[in-house]
Parts: C-alpha cells; sequence; structure tokens
C-alpha cells in the first residue's frame, strides 16, 4: 500500500510516516499543498492523508482537485476543528474519511486500511503466472504449492511484476511503487531484491530481465 502523507506539522508527518512504514505501507511526506500536487501529479497513491489547513496551496483545493481529476485514491481528511459542521464540509468535498486531530495512532491505521479495502475497481482474488500464485488480501504466495518466504519488498516486487501482466516494468517504476521517497534512486536496491526473488522462486526461472525495458513475467 501506498500512502501520502501532506500535513504541515513537520515533526507530527514524520512519526506518522515512520509508524506507516512499521505497518509495511510505502509512506511519502509532504509538508505544503504546493508539494502535494506535485507528488499527486506523477504518483499514484492508495490512500492520502491531507491535513485540511495546508499552508500554500489549501487541503480543500487538493481535494476538490483530486474528485475532479476522478483520482482512485481515497483520501482522509485530517483537522483540528471537531464540529460536524466541518466533519460534513469535508465530507462533501469528496474526502472519504475524516479523522480529527489529535488522533490515536491505531485508530489511523485501522481508517487507512479500512480505506485500502473499499471497493474499486475490483482486483483478481489471486494473481498468477505457470505454477507460481500470489494472493494479495492474505499475503501469501506459492510455487508448485509451496509457501515462499517472501519479504514484505519481495512479495510487493513480485506483485507489481505479476499486475503487469507480461509488460516489463523498470527499476525505476519498482523504485517508486514499492519503496519510499528515502529510497537512494542510484542504489542497486531493485535489482539486489530481484536476485534474491529469483533464488527463492526458484527453476524454471520466471523473472526475465529485459534489455533497457526492465524487469517481466511471462512468456518468452
Amino acid at each position: 500500500m501506498r500512502v501520502l502523507i501532506a500535513e504541515d506539522d513537520d515533526r507530527l508527518a514524520r512519526a506518522v510516516a515512520a509508524g506507516l512504514r512499521r505497518h509495511g505501507m510505502t509512506t511519502d511526506v509532504v509538508l505544503d499543498g504546493s508539494d502535494a500536487l506535485d507528488k499527486l501529479a506523477v504518483s499514484t497513491y492508495d490512500v492520502v492523508v491531507l491535513d485540511r489547513d495546508l499552508p500554500g496551496v489549501h487541503g480543500d483545493e487538493i481535494c476538490r482537485w483530486l474528485t475532479a481529476e476522478r483520482s482512485t485514491s481515497r483520501i482522509l481528511m485530517l483537522t483540528a476543528a471537531r464540529s460536524v459542521r466541518d466533519r460534513v464540509e469535508g465530507l462533501g468535498l469528496g474526502a472519504d474519511d475524516y479523522l480529527p486531530k489529535p488522533f490515536d495512532f491505531s485508530e489511523l491505521v485501522a481508517r487507512i486500511q479500512a480505506l485500502a479495502r473499499r471497493p474499486g475497481p475490483p482486483p483478481p482474488d489471486e494473481l498468477g503466472f505457470a505454477d507460481l500464485v500470489l494472493d494479495p488480501e492474505r499475503r501469501v504466495a506459492t510455487r508448485a504449492g509451496q509457501k515462499l518466504p517472501l519479504t514484505p519488498k519481495e512479495f510487493a516486487v513480485l506483485e507489481c511484476l505479476l499486475r503487469a501482466d507480461g509488460r516489463p516494468v523498470r527499476a525505476e517504476e519498482l523504485l517508486q511503487r514499492v519503496w519510499d521517497e528515502a529510497a537512494d534512486p542510484f542504489t542497486t536496491t531493485v535489482k539486489t531484491t530481484i536476485a534474491r526473488l529469483r533464488a527463492k522462486l526458484g527453476d524454471p526461472p520466471l523473472i526475465q530481465t529485459v534489455r533497457d525495458s526492465g524487469y517481466r513475467i511471462g512468456d518468452a
């Protein structure tokens, strides 16, 4: 799951991001509305945790923009205001949920997870190729009926490759989808993860390297 936190309180934003990463969520942070729009223009997020009172571009405007763009991102709006009227206004702008500050972190996590489960275009119950089967809901992958001992990053890379349905996926795209903005784009992180994934998948090999195009799972 990929999450964008748009919150102008730097200390709060970084603390929330660290906590979400411990829950296995790929998390980016922006501190003003202009940067939020820049991120949303180039990246796809499952959930946007949006402070309503952002500097630069107000959270209400970001919410309206996401709605107008028919974004698939779910919006969890945060605000220090606690009145029913404020909640109604926020939901009326297109937010999917509303959480007043201060909030309990466990409730924030639960609400993000609930939003991510809301139906959009229905994903397949299982993804697979040949004797490889991946269950996104249960977070389990098997090959020839044997469970694969994958780390969260390995599982996420495998899921991205299977969802591409045979299309080569560039290392840059994998880095964006599976890791967050803290990842160094010049490291060999993706290459190393692919190598470990290949070893765990075993023979015959399933992941192909396509020259100048990235990695793919599919028929040669």
